[in-house]
């Protein structure tokens, strides 16, 4: 399983790359540049470490738990969020949307999410909770994007099933692997607990919010007809 913080050579590529930034669009990368290498190192490093060949993998704070322990059911999760979105946001791009800027940000701040994950407040430093510190502000900037879309798309008055079009149903798609990655983020941060408990949580769950609207708003744009629930006869 791919995970975000695991291995400390990778640490500086991860942790704390690509905040929310400028609700504007801007030509500055959206996430830092970080080399893979540490400093003085001209290896080039291997995707392969058999460190987790015993069915046991390490949280940033350096515990060796698991690999089905709660923590990596999370990052596991919160992986395959991030390559949902990076699915949906390439139909998106195909069809020319302007909010595809939005999907860049929160990929890069869903590795800010994994950082978080991956360091339990059970074995974690100052120095840990300092570099994985994960704040509330992209909560509000998803809720601002929300209200945004909302104010131009219809009212909802019935029920609609993932569809209208490559792109729509690319982010419905994305929306349901985001709430699985906010159920299982709640347990990792219960009992051994992970930092800052209410903000990974409650950013998936206005994820989930946000996906569903933007996914609304991509069939207006194109043009394509969502697909209403009726109840067979």
């Amino acid at each position: 399983m791919t995970s975000f913080v695991i291995k400390p050579a990778l640490l500086r590529c991860v942790v704390r790359t690509g905040r929310f930034i400028s609700e504007h669009r801007t030509k500055k990368p959206l996430c830092s540049h970080r080399s893979y290498a540490t400093h003085g190192d001209d290896k080039v490093p291997k995707i392969y470490t058999k460190t987790g060949d015993k069915g046991f993998s390490s949280t940033f704070t350096g515990e060796r738990r698991p690999k089905e322990d709660h923590v990596f059911e999370a990052l596991g999760n919160t992986d395959e969020l991030s390559s949902a979105i990076g699915l949906a946001r390439e139909f998106c791009l195909d069809k020319g949307h302007t909010f595809t800027y939005q999907l860049d940000k929160i990929q890069c701040i869903l590795q800010d999410v994994g950082s978080n994950i991956a360091t339990p407040q059970s074995s974690a430093r100052e120095s840990h909770i300092k570099r994985t510190k994960f704040t509330a502000q992209p909560i509000a900037d998803l809720e601002t994007w929300i209200d945004t879309f909302t104010g131009e798309l219809p009212p909802l008055t019935n029920f609609i099933l993932p569809s209208g079009g490559k792109s729509s149903a690319a982010l419905h798609l994305a929306r349901t692997v985001c709430r699985r990655a906010e159920r299982r983020s709640v347990p990792a941060q219960h009992g051994s607990s992970t930092t800052h408990l209410i903000t990974v949580p409650t950013f998936s769950l206005r994820l989930s919010d946000y996906l569903f609207t933007v996914a609304r708003y991509a069939a207006m744009k194109e043009g394509s007809e969502e697909k209403i629930y009726k109840r067979p006869e």
